[in-house]
């Protein structure tokens, strides 16, 4: 099983709602047929303590390889910018 490593970019945002529970990760070298691979896989954000929130790719954002991932709870905003494992 291969290991994509993504950055977070920004929740899902609307032009008056903002969805913490769904936020944009962009992976470096994938377009969006690449990207359609990924659907349905984990997602594994890691906190500075070591405690794991776990989510799954949701769907692909846009023309650029960029993902959308779904978790049960909200990624903090410390996230935004931080890296995830995509399993």
């Amino acid at each position: 099983m291969v290991e994509v490593k993504g950055i977070v970019k920004n929740y899902k945002q609307g032009v008056k709602n903002t969805y913490t529970n769904q936020v944009i990760v962009n992976i470096e070298g994938y377009d969006k047929e690449k990207s359609k691979k990924l659907v349905g896989k984990s997602v594994v954000w890691k906190t500075s303590s070591g405690k794991e929130m776990v989510g799954k790719v949701a769907d692909v954002h846009g023309n650029k390889g960029a993902i959308r991932a779904r978790f049960e709870k909200g990624l903090p905003g410390q996230a935004i910018g931080t890296e995830v494992i995509i399993k």
